[in-house]
C-alpha cells in the first residue's frame, strides 16, 4: 500500500501586539535621534512596547495562541506539540513554551523553546514540518514571541529605535494536497558572537556588580557588520530557494522577509526583481520583533492570501543564523 506523502500546512494564524505605542517623536525625547533619521535608515515609524510590570514574552505568546485556537476552533487538548521561538524567555528555565502550554490548557502536548534569534520562527517551522511529515504529530503550534524592550538600552541611539515587542502563532497540520512547506535552506556559521549578542546574564558571564555597572545586560550590536551579513545571506538564500523550485518574479506571490531594516528588505526584493507590492511589510508599525516578525507579517496579511499562493520566507539573526523557505499557502485568507 502506497501512502500519500504528508505535507505540513499552516491552517491558521493568531497574533498579539501590546497596546502601548512608542513613536519616533517620543523616542527622540529619550535619546538623541529623530523621526527622519530613523525612517531613512531603518524604516520604523512606531513600535509596540509591553510596559506592564511582571509580564514577559509568554504573556504575548499566550494571547496570540488563544486567538489562534479560537479562530481555528481548535480544542487545546488536541494539540500535540508547542514550539516557542524566543530570545527573551521569561526565565532561564522553565521554558516559555511550557508556560504558554499551561496557560492555554494544551496539556496533552509537549513543549519546548527554540533559540535561533531572529531566524527562530523560520527554524521552528522547519522543525514542525519534519514532525508533521513523520506522521507522528497532527497539530503543532509554532509561536514566535519576543519582548525586545526588556533587553534594550534606551540611551543607545543605534539599537533602541529598531526593536519592538510582539508575538504571533501558527497552527501547523498535515495534508496530502500539494501545499504547505515545500523546501528550506537554513544555515548557521558561528561567526556572529562579537557582533550581535547579550554579553552578560548567561553561564559564561553571570550577573555581577561589574556586568551591571558596564551595562552588559543590554543588546549589543555592531550595526554595519550585521547589516552587511544580513543583506548578503538573506539575498543569497532567497535566490537559491527560488532557483531550485522554479520560482521567479512572475510566479512568486509574496516574499515574507524578517523585518529588521527597510534597506535590507529592499535589497532582498531587488535580488528577486520583485516589486515591493509583493513584499509583506510591517516594520513601520512594529519595528523588529525578532522571532515575532515573520508570523506577525502573516497575521497582518492573512486576508490577502489565497490557497496555492507561492510564499518565500527569509530571516537573519544572531549567531549568525539565516535561511529561506518556500511554502504553498494552504487556505483562502478571507
Amino acid at each position: 500500500m502506497i501512502m500519500d506523502k504528508l505535507h505540513a500546512i499552516i491552517t491558521g494564524i493568531g497574533g498579539y501586539v501590546p497596546d502601548y505605542i512608542l513613536t519616533n517623536d517620543e523616542l527622540s525625547r529619550m535619546v538623541d535621534t529623530s523621526d527622519e533619521w530613523i525612517m531613512t535608515r531603518i524604516g520604523v515609524k512606531e513600535r509596540r512596547i509591553l510596559n506592564e510590570e511582571g509580564l514577559g514574552a509568554s504573556y504575548m505568546a499566550r494571547k496570540a495562541v488563544k486567538q489562534l485556537l479560537e479562530k481555528t476552533d481548535t480544542d487545546p487538548l488536541s494539540v500535540d506539540a508547542v514550539i516557542c521561538s524566543t530570545s527573551t524567555s521569561d526565565y532561564h528555565f522553565p521554558s516559555t513554551a511550557s508556560i504558554v502550554l499551561g496557560k492555554c490548557g494544551m496539556t496533552n502536548a509537549h513543549a519546548f523553546d527554540l533559540s535561533a534569534a531572529c531566524s527562530g520562527w523560520l527554524f521552528a517551522m522547519d522543525q514542525a514540518t519534519c514532525m508533521i511529515e513523520s506522521g507522528r504529530y497532527k497539530k503543532i503550534v509554532v509561536v514566535g514571541a519576543d519582548k525586545m524592550s526588556s533587553i534594550l538600552d534606551y540611551t543607545d541611539r543605534q539599537t533602541c529605535p529598531i526593536f519592538g515587542d510582539g508575538a504571533a502563532a501558527a497552527l501547523v497540520e498535515p495534508t496530502t494536497e500539494d501545499l504547505g512547506w515545500q523546501d528550506s535552506y537554513l544555515r548557521t556559521d558561528g561567526q556572529g558572537l562579537p557582533f550581535l549578542c547579550l554579553k552578560a546574564g548567561g553561564s559564561a558571564t553571570p550577573p555581577s556588580y561589574f556586568t551591571l555597572e558596564h551595562r552588559m545586560h543590554y543588546l549589543h550590536q555592531e550595526g554595519r557588520t550585521v547589516f552587511k551579513f544580513a543583506v548578503t545571506n538573506m539575498s543569497d538564500a532567497v535566490a537559491l530557494v527560488a532557483e531550485r523550485n522554479g520560482l521567479n518574479k512572475d510566479n512568486i506571490d509574496w516574499v515574507i522577509p524578517h523585518q529588521a531594516n527597510i534597506r535590507i528588505i529592499e535589497a532582498v526584493a531587488k535580488r528577486l526583481e520583485l516589486p515591493m507590492e509583493k513584499v509583506m511589510l510591517n516594520i513601520q508599525k512594529y519595528g523588529n520583533t525578532s522571532s515575532g516578525t515573520l508570523p506577525l507579517a502573516l497575521w497582518d496579511y492573512e486576508k490577502q492570501l489565497k490557497k496555492g499562493d507561492n510564499l518565500i520566507f527569509t530571516a537573519f539573526g544572531a549567531g549568525f543564523t539565516w535561511g529561506a523557505a518556500y511554502m504553498k499557502w494552504g487556505y483562502d485568507g478571507k
